[in-house]
C-alpha cells in the first residue's frame, strides 16, 4: 500500500496491524478501513484493545507491526510531530474529555489552536474557542468555568469543543456516553449526528452504548480473536451468526435498543 491523495483515499485504512505489550498480544493482522462520511462504531470486549486501535491510528501507540494510512499519509513508523500537516486534521475525545484541570473551558479549547497555529493572536483564539464551546452545545458562559465546576456531560462537551478546535475532517470519540443518563446519552448521540451531517465529518466512534450504535452508526467493527471479526450494519453483523456477535446483540439490552430505535423510527416517520 502506497499513499494515496487524501481526497481519493479512505480517511482510515490499518492493514495487518500488531500491537504485543511484552508476551500479551492485543492485536494480530487486524485489518480495516473506515469510509469517508461515516460513523463507524467499533465494539469488543473488555480488553480486546478498542482504544489500542485508536490510539494506534492517531500516533499515540507505535505499533509492532503493520501499517496505518490516515487521510492519504502512512502514519506508522514516522516521528509523531513530523506530521503536523495530516495531525491538524483530525480531533479526539478522550474517556471523561481528559480537560486540563487548571485551564478553564476556553483555555483547554486554546491547547491545540496553541500549538498548530501559535501565530494566531489571542483575541482571534478566543473568538475560535467560543464558538467551539457553543457548537458543542454549552452555554457561552461556560468559556470561563473550570473542570471542576461542569457536570459529567458538562465536561465531555467541552472535550468535545476542544477536539473541534482545528475544524478537523476525522473525528475520534472513546467512550462519549459512558458515564452519562439515557437523556444525556440520547442528547450528546443526536448532537455528533448533527455535527457529522453539518461539518461533513468522519467519525470513529468507540463505544459499548447499544442505543448509540443503533441510532448514529452507519456501520459498526467488532473487536474479537486479536483482529476485526466483522464490520457492517447490525442487520449485517448479525446475520454472521458470530457466538460473540449474536450474544452481543440479541442479548435482552441489544433488543430493548433495537425496540427503542423502531419505536424511535417509527415517530420520525409520521
Amino acid at each position: 500500500m502506497t499513499d494515496h491523495p487524501a481526497d481519493e483515499a479512505p480517511p482510515i485504512v490499518v492493514e495487518g496491524l500488531a500491537n504485543r505489550f511484552g508476551d500479551f498480544v492485543v492485536h494480530e493482522g487486524l485489518d480495516l478501513t473506515v469510509r469517508r462520511g461515516e460513523i463507524l462504531g467499533v465494539v469488543g470486549g473488555s480488553g480486546s484493545g478498542k482504544s489500542v486501535l485508536m490510539r494506534s491510528i492517531i500516533g499515540l501507540q507505535e505499533p509492532s507491526a503493520g501499517r496505518i494510512e490516515v487521510l492519504g499519509k502512512t502514519i506508522t513508523g514516522r516521528d509523531p510531530d513530523s506530521d503536523f500537516g495530516v495531525r491538524c486534521r483530525w480531533g479526539v475525545l478522550f474517556q471523561g474529555g481528559a480537560l486540563f484541570s487548571t485551564l478553564t473551558v476556553g483555555e483547554n479549547v486554546e491547547v491545540p489552536l496553541k500549538k498548530f497555529f501559535p501565530d494566531l493572536s489571542p483575541a482571534l483564539r478566543r473568538e475560535i474557542a467560543c464558538y467551539k464551546v457553543i457548537l458543542s452545545g454549552l452555554p457561552e458562559s461556560a468559556v470561563a468555568k473550570y473542570p471542576s465546576e461542569l457536570s459529567g456531560g458538562m465536561k465531555k462537551r467541552a472535550g468535545l469543543a476542544r477536539a473541534l478546535a482545528l475544524d478537523p475532517e476525522l473525528l475520534f470519540l472513546d467512550e462519549p456516553t459512558a458515564g452519562l443518563d439515557p437523556i444525556g446519552a440520547a442528547k450528546f448521540d443526536r448532537l455528533t449526528r448533527e455535527l457529522k451531517e453539518t461539518l461533513g465529518l468522519t467519525v470513529f466512534l468507540i463505544t459499548h452504548d447499544l442505543d448509540t450504535l443503533y441510532e448514529i452508526c452507519d456501520r459498526v467493527a467488532v473487536i474479537g480473536e486479536k483482529k476485526i471479526i466483522a464490520v457492517g450494519t447490525i442487520p449485517e453483523l448479525i446475520a454472521t451468526g458470530h457466538p460473540w456477535i449474536e450474544e452481543y446483540f440479541n442479548g435482552p439490552r441489544g433488543r430493548a435498543a433495537q425496540a427503542t430505535h423502531g419505536r424511535n423510527q417509527a415517530e420520525a416517520g409520521k
